[in-house]
């Protein structure tokens, strides 16, 4: 069994921390799990370029506002508590904070490995890594 608590990620290598934003990633590809779970913040007033060419990713809002808008359509969706939205199709995205704090729980598919950062595209590499047997 894995139990860890959130205030054990806060100033480790496991936080990662951009301009747009600050990720907690409470389990990635080393534990095992086939899929990674991280608790984002995107920061007020941002606007971050995303596009998961390797991953899917399924995000929960759990507190504040910001707004997804997808790329291929121009369609933008408000972003707030109970809403999920899910890239099931690799979706190119611009993801925007709005006034308050953006709080998702996020899940990756292939897992995170914790070394990826966005390139200039928005994607994250297909990084590896030995799970413990």
């Amino acid at each position: 069994m894995i139990v860890k608590h959130i205030d054990d990620i806060t100033g480790t290598a496991d936080e990662i921390r951009a301009d747009n934003w600050v990720s907690k990633r409470v389990l990635l590809g080393k534990d095992g799990m086939g899929f990674s779970f991280h608790e984002t913040t995107i920061f007020p007033g941002t606007e971050t370029h995303i596009h998961y060419q390797n991953h899917l990713e399924a995000v929960w809002c759990i507190e504040g506002d910001g707004e997804i808008e997808t790329i291929a359509d121009g369609r933008k969706y408000a972003l707030g508590p109970g809403v999920v939205y899910a890239l099931d199709q690799h979706d190119e995205h611009w993801l925007r904070g709005g006034t308050q704090p953006l709080r998702v729980i996020c899940v990756f598919n292939p897992p995170l490995t914790g070394r990826e950062t966005h390139d200039a595209q928005g994607v994250y590499p297909l990084l590896t890594e030995e799970t413990p047997s």
